[in-house]
C-alpha cells in the first residue's frame, strides 16, 4: 500500500480495499525500515496520524468523501511550513522544539481535504542549501544511492517520496528547492507560479522568491494537489487574485502542435554529456508525440547565481532579523547583557551556511554598496523576466535539464560554497521570473544509475500546459515507475 500513487490510495480508500488506518500504518512501517538509512524526517507524528486515519476512515463509511478529494491520504511537510500540532524548526537549532500557535494556509486547505499529516520532513537550515546537508539535526540521504544528497533544500520530502515513506509531501522552492531534489530522487516536483499558492504560515527564507508546491510520485498527483493548495489568500498579501482551474482537468489537455522552447544556454560545456543524453531523448519523445521545438534564447542566463544570491541573501537577512533569542526560539546562556544576549543567541543559534547568507546580505544592503549590488540585481531580474517573455512570444513552454549533474557525493561540495551555489544554476532563473516550472524524472545515468530530471517551463499561472506535457510523457514512459532498492524492504 505505501507504494501507491495519491490516486491509487484515494480510489482504494473508496472502493474499501483498505482502510486510511491500514495505509498510515502501512507508511509508518516503511518508516521503521528504511528511515535509519536515509533520515528524511525531523519529526514523526505516529499517534495524531492514526487519529487523523480512524477520523478519515469513519467519514468514508459514512459517505463523507465527497469534497474531501485527500481523504485518509497520508502526505509529509516540509519542516518551515507551520503547523499548530507538530514542531515547525526549520531544521535549526534556532526553533529546536519550536510549535507554531496557528496552522499555515496550506495546512489548513490539507486538513479541509482531509490528508493524513505522518510528520515533518528534514531540509537545508532556514532553506539555505541544495544537499540537505546544512540540517542542524542530520544529513538526509539520497534513497537511490546513500553515500549522494538528495538535494535541497527539501531533500528530506523528495527522499520521502522516493523511498516511499509517505505517498506525497509538500516543499517549497524558493532558487529550485522543490525541483533540483525532486530530480536527484527520481520524482515529480513541481513550483507553481509565484503567488499562486499562499505563503501564510511558510517561514520567510526570500519573501520574493518563496513558494509552495507539491512533490509527488506522479504528474497526475500533482495537480490533484494543486486543486487544494492553490488559490487566491487575504491573509498572504503576495496571493494573486486569480481564477484557479481543475488542475485535474488540464491531463487531458491535447499537446499536439505545442511548441517547446529548447534555450541554448542551458545546453552548455557545464552539462554532464549523460544528463544531456537523457534529456535530449526525452525532448524527442516529446516530438514524437506531437509536439515541436523551436531554439530560443535566454541571453541574461549567466547572470541568474549572482543576481539570485545577492537579492536572496539581501531578503534573508532582513527576514532572519526576528531570531533574535528575545521572543522565541533559541536563547544563549553565555550573556551579559542584551547586546552580547542578541550576538551570541545569533552565534550559537544558526549554521555556518546561515550566518554566510545573513552577512552577504547585510553587506549589499548596507550604505555604499546598495547601488552597486541589490539595485543591479533587481535590474538583472527583470532582464530575466523580460528574456522568458520575449520567448515566449516563439514557443508554449521551455524544456531544458533541470540540473545539470545528478546527485553528487556527501561531503563533495561543502567546503566549496560557490559550487553548492552551482547546483542550482539551471533552476534559478524560475524563481526571478516567478514563473512555474515542472521537474520529471526521464532516465538515469549509464553507470549508477542515478536519476535525471527533466524541467518544464511555462508562462505565468499556466501551470495546467505543464502539467499536460508532464502528464503525457509520463503516461508513455516509464521513468516514473522506477523506485530505489533500499535494505530492508
Amino acid at each position: 500500500m505505501h507504494r501507491a500513487t495519491v490516486l491509487e490510495a484515494r480510489q482504494g480508500l473508496r472502493e474499501g480495499r483498505f482502510t486510511s488506518v491500514e495505509l498510515t500504518e502501512a507508511v509508518f512501517r516503511q518508516i521503521d525500515r528504511v528511515e535509519a538509512q536515509v533520515g528524511a524526517y525531523v519529526h514523526l507524528a505516529r499517534e495524531s496520524a492514526l487519529q487523523q486515519a480512524k477520523n478519515a476512515d469513519e467519514k468514508i463509511a459514512a459517505g463523507g468523501a465527497e469534497g474531501a478529494p485527500l481523504l485518509g491520504v497520508p502526505l509529509a511537510i516540509k519542516d518551515l511550513i507551520c503547523t499548530e500540532d507538530q514542531p515547525t524548526t526549520c531544521a535549526s537549532r534556532f526553533l529546536d522544539g519550536f510549535v507554531a500557535p496557528y496552522d499555515a494556509t496550506v495546512i489548513k486547505r490539507l486538513r479541509a481535504a482531509g490528508a493524513v499529516l505522518v510528520g515533518k520532513t528534514n531540509m537545508d537550515e532556514f532553506a539555505m542549501g541544495s544537499s540537505t546537508e546544512n540540517s542542524w539535526k542530520h544529513p538526509t540521504r539520497n534513497p537511490w544511492d546513500l553515500d549522494r544528497v538528495p538535494g535541497g533544500s527539501s531533500g528530506g520530502s523528495a527522499a520521502a517520496v522516493a523511498a516511499n515513506e509517505c505517498l506525497a509531501a509538500l516543499g517549497s522552492d524558493t532558487g529550485g528547492s522543490i525541483r533540483q531534489p525532486a530530480a536527484f530522487c527520481g520524482i515529480t516536483g513541481l513550483k507553481p507560479t509565484y503567488g499562486r499558492v499562499s505563503r501564510f504560515g511558510l517561514v520567510a527564507f526570500a519573501s520574493s522568491f518563496d513558494q509552495i508546491g507539491p512533490m509527488t510520485k506522479t504528474v497526475a498527483d500533482a495537480a490533484l494537489l494543486m486543486n487544494v493548495l492553490a488559490g487566491h489568500d487575504p491573509m498572504d498579501s503576495t496571493s494573486a487574485s486569480v481564477a484557479v482551474p481543475d488542475f485535474t482537468q488540464a491531463l487531458d489537455r491535447p499537446v499536439k502542435g505545442l511548441r517547446l522552447g529548447v534555450p541554448k544556454e542551458y545546453f552548455t560545456s557545464g552539462l554532464m554529456p549523460e544528463v544531456a543524453s537523457r534529456v535530449e531523448e526525452a525532448i524527442a519523445k516529446l516530438k514524437s508525440l506531437g509536439m515541436e521545438t523551436v531554439e530560443v534564447s535566454l541571453p541574461h542566463l549567466d547572470y541568474a547565481v549572482a543576481a539570485y544570491y545577492i537579492l536572496a541573501c539581501a531578503e534573508a537577512s532582513t527576514n532572519l532579523s526576528r531570531y533574535d533569542g528575545v521572543k522565541y526560539g533559541f536563547r544563549s546562556p553565555h550573556s551579559d547583557d542584551l547586546l552580547s544576549m542578541y550576538q551570541n543567541s545569533r552565534e550559537e543559534g544558526f549554521g555556518e551556511e546561515v550566518k554566510r547568507r545573513i552577512i552577504l546580505g547585510t553587506f549589499v544592503l548596507s550604505s555604499g554598496y546598495y547601488d552597486a549590488y541589490y539595485l543591479k540585481g533587481q535590474k538583472v531580474r527583470t532582464l530575466i523576466k523580460n528574456d522568458f517573455e520575449k520567448a515566449y512570444e516563439a514557443c508554449d513552454l521551455i524544456v531544458a535539464p533541470t540540473s545539470p549533474i545528478p546527485a553528487f557525493r556527501l561531503g563533495e561540495k561543502t567546503d566549496d560554497p560557490l559550487q553548492m551555489y552551482l547546483a542550482d544554476i539551471y533552476t534559478l532563473s524560475a524563481n526571478l521570473a516567478g514563473i512555474p516550472a515542472l521537474s520529471i524524472p526521464c532516465g538515469g545515468t549509464d553507470a549508477e544509475g542515478l536519476p535525471v530530471g527533466l524541467q518544464l517551463m511555462g508562462r505565468h499561472f499556466d501551470e495546467e500546459t505543464l502539467l499536460a506535457v508532464g502528464h503525457r510523457f509520463q503516461e508513455n514512459t516509464r521513468f516514473h515507475l522506477a523506485t530505489p532498492a533500499l535494505a530492508g524492504e
